[in-house]
């Protein structure tokens, strides 16, 4: 009866309906009206909008006492806590890019212009906590800190991760060693006939690339036996496991083998490897092996671990035939085969590559073409040649691991220095360092820094001088200034190119301290924002880490006048009161405590 009475009113349902629709459209604007308005907020002008009212010619610095700066920076919505600006899925459904995704280019970096920056704080998760410290979180972190537990479930056969109560606990699995990396390590070891079943082989192993590297269990087993890994992933093809692998103090990266070369020099890694990582190794003429090929040393393996190498299956067995060819006419030789693993080794020079028949592919690299070039180069599918120096030696001509650190590496001579002045360089950095930490005192102890990045690191003398601190570097270098990150990698350190005028690849909260030696200076005189940076810096910084700044006293002073509206304190300072161009300024980022949309920082 009263559906009757209800069907025979259709004008009131008319009415009804349209009170309801236009009731919700109204929800949705002032929904939408806040959100836009406060919380996840686009544009450069942010920061004048929220109380810095100088003009758009005023400098950074020349933010004198009387200046106009912003009393608070607004904190972003809860949604962005995982941001990555240059790395941003949502960025590239907005704005309707055309990419390849068969190529990959949607894990490449796109960067958002100045006017679709968030310019705001990312605040942490709920209930995030300050990390556990190394040793220890090689092992296990707080859940609540990456909030992820789809691959605990999802790989559980393989020992990836398990929940334990309010941690993480890595067991040391992955999808090819599911008993532990340590063991797979010295199996790999054994098969290249290493004494005493040890990776780093003297010393003489000791820079590995891992690509498509999971949660970073290979890398995080490989630093017992002082071997140093750069570890691989996009971004979100397993649930964050790059976020992951920096969590528990290993050296990570975003980034993917797609139609741009990596940020790494060539010749930079003894050892790449492969453990289902689930590569095209064929497409494209070969071009992601080549660029493999690239990075590697003279006499480099590439250990590779996938069901290519030992299956029976009609199509497995197809892609090892067309593989091995492939590698065969790059000059690669088997040097082991066991079980499911397959490892080659490259030439130790280009003697293999002159003895080629004519027209033979891949084709060498033009002569012209720079290996070392790599910001936004697009890859090629050639092989690039050793130098006459690594020709003639048969090799890199590196000292083994540790004298590697601080004995003068040969490609030394592609920057015109001498021995004098890179042992100056180690002198200078030393002191530096030694400086840095009495200005700290107390407030930083042995376990406090893990992962620390050396923002504009030159020869690595920074990262070098922290040898004797259970620490590791990504030092970065410009991408518009002398190309010196193969100098790094030569003395057995790790790093990468970058803008800084651009987002860095990393989650937020990744990183306990930051050296900043001239970088604002350099932004200012790129014309880049310096705010920007600044908001950047605190993206990547974990709660309660530091930041030091050497620089003019000039951009210490403006830097100084922004530190209550990020939420950063002053721990030591020298060198800004007199006026000097080589003044530092050492910042402690404070920890937000978040409950719901009230934040307090203390």
């Amino acid at each position: 009866m009263a559906k009757g009475r209800a069907d025979g009113n259709p004008r009131k349902r008319l009415v009804t309906t349209v009170l309801v629709l236009i009731i919700v459209g109204a929800l949705f604007y002032l929904y939408s009206k806040n959100i836009s308005s406060s919380s996840i907020q686009y544009g450069s002008k942010s920061l004048k909008d929220i109380g810095w009212k100088g003009d758009e010619s005023s400098s950074f610095t020349e933010l004198g006492d009387n200046s106009d700066v912003p009393n608070t920076i607004p904190v972003c919505d809860d949604r962005l806590s995982e941001l990555i600006p240059c790395l941003d899925r949502n960025f590239i459904y907005q704005t309707r890019l055309k990419l390849d995704l068969t190529l990959m280019e949607h894990y490449e970096r796109h960067c958002p212009m100045p006017e679709r920056r968030y310019n705001c704080l990312i605040p942490p998760p709920p209930g995030y906590q300050i990390p556990i410290k190394w040793p220890k979180s090689r092992d296990q972190v707080w859940q609540a800190n990456i909030p992820h537990t789809h691959l605990a479930t999802e790989k559980s056969d393989q020992n990836w991760m398990v929940v334990k109560g309010d941690k993480i606990v890595f067991p040391g699995g992955g999808t090819h060693f599911h008993y532990g990396a340590d063991k797979y390590i010295a199996l790999i070891a054994n098969m290249l006939k290493f004494p005493n079943n040890n990776i780093n082989n003297g010393g003489r192993l000791r820079n590995v690339f891992d690509v498509g590297c999971g949660v970073a269990s290979f890398g995080g087993y490989l630093l017992s036996s002082d071997v140093l890994a750069m570890s691989l992933a996009p971004n979100d093809v397993h649930e964050n496991q790059i976020q992951f692998a920096l969590e528990r103090g290993i050296p990570a990266y975003l980034g993917v083998l797609g139609t741009k070369r990596l940020p790494y020099p060539s010749r930079s890694f003894e050892l790449a490897h492969c453990s289902r990582c689930r590569i095209d190794w064929l497409q494209r003429d070969g071009m992601l092996l080549l660029e493999l090929d690239r990075l590697l040393r003279p006499g480099g393996y590439f250990v590779f671990s996938s069901p290519e190498a030992y299956a029976l299956d009609e199509e497995y067995q197809r892609i090892w035939r067309e593989m091995s060819d492939l590698v065969g006419r790059m000059c690669w030789k088997v040097a082991a085969k066991r079980n499911q693993t397959v490892i080659w080794v490259k030439p130790l020079t280009n003697n293999c590559y002159l003895k080629r028949a004519p027209d033979t592919r891949p084709p060498l690299c033009k002569s012209d073409d720079d290996p070392d070039a790599v910001w936004g180069v697009n890859m090629e599918a050639c092989i690039t040649r050793y130098s006459k120096q690594m020709h003639k030696a048969r090799g890199s001509g590196l000292a083994p691991w540790p004298a590697r650190l601080t004995a003068p590496p040969p490609r030394l001579a592609d920057f015109n220095y001498s021995t004098e002045m890179f042992e100056k360089d180690m002198e200078f950095w030393q002191q530096q360092v030694d400086n840095y930490w009495t200005m700290l005192g107390d407030k930083i102890k042995p376990d406090t820094v893990r992962n620390v990045m050396d923002m504009k690191a030159n020869l690595g003398s920074f990262a070098a001088a922290l040898k004797n601190k259970d620490v590791w570097v990504m030092n970065v270098v410009p991408e518009n200034g002398p190309n010196t990150l193969k100098i790094i990698y030569d003395r057995g350190l790790l790093g990468t190119v970058h803008n800084w005028c651009e987002a860095f690849s990393t989650y937020p909260r990744t990183y306990d301290l930051l050296h900043a030696w001239t970088i604002f200076s350099d932004i200012i005189e790129k014309e880049c924002s310096p705010e920007d940076l600044l908001i950047e810096m605190d993206r990547i910084m974990r709660p309660k880490g530091f930041i030091i700044i050497h620089d003019k006293a000039s951009v210490l002073l403006s830097v100084k006048k922004l530190l209550p509206a990020l939420h950063w304190q002053a721990v030591a300072v020298s060198g800004i009161d007199q006026g000097k161009d080589d003044a530092v300024l050492i910042i402690q980022k404070k920890i937000w405590l978040t409950s719901e949309s009230v934040r307090v920082s203390e």
